[in-house]
């Protein structure tokens, strides 16, 4: 993110080099707090186009034993960046309803949409299925019985995904 940013601005580079600069030209590794620390002083700066943030498939993060877990890193840095209030900073997260990650993003939500149990969502993959196994070379050589199978299997075990 902050690279990307620093290419939208020679204030943000400027940022980011000192950034740079201050771990020993990148021969030190900073914190994740220091990196986060620099993303909120690059989006604080006033007068720049806003950033916005799209954190998608969330649940696909690793949720390892590890504390805390990749995912929870990436839940904590949301958190802090939407208390710290920054007017500039506009935030969407794409994910499963995972209790963990609604549990975080449940009370900082703005604006919410739930396509989980929609049902045409369901219907959608169940569409999509049923026009992979017509269309497939090898599954089209199936016969009815098993192409059904497949679909009303794959289409349950979907979990609005």
């Amino acid at each position: 993110m902050l690279v990307q940013l620093c290419h939208q601005s020679d204030l943000y580079c400027d940022i980011l080099f000192n950034f740079y600069l201050e771990y020993a030209r990148g021969l030190r590794q900073p914190s994740d707090d220091a990196l986060a620390t620099c993303l909120k002083d690059l989006i604080k700066i006033p007068g720049q186009a806003p950033v916005y943030l799209i954190v998608d498939a969330l649940d696909e993060c690793p949720n390892i034993s590890a504390m805390p877990s990749p995912r929870e890193k990436v839940l904590i840095l949301v958190e802090e960046l939407v208390d710290s209030g920054l007017p500039n900073l506009h935030i969407c997260v794409t994910s499963r309803p995972e209790p963990d990650i609604k549990a975080v993003l449940n009370p900082l939500t703005f604006r919410s949409v739930s396509l989980h149990d929609e049902s045409g969502q369901m219907r959608d993959i169940d569409y999509y299925i049923q026009s992979v196994v017509s269309t497939d070379p090898h599954m089209r050589r199936w016969n009815a019985e098993h192409k059904q199978l497949v679909i009303d299997v794959l289409t349950k075990n979907s979990d609005g995904m």
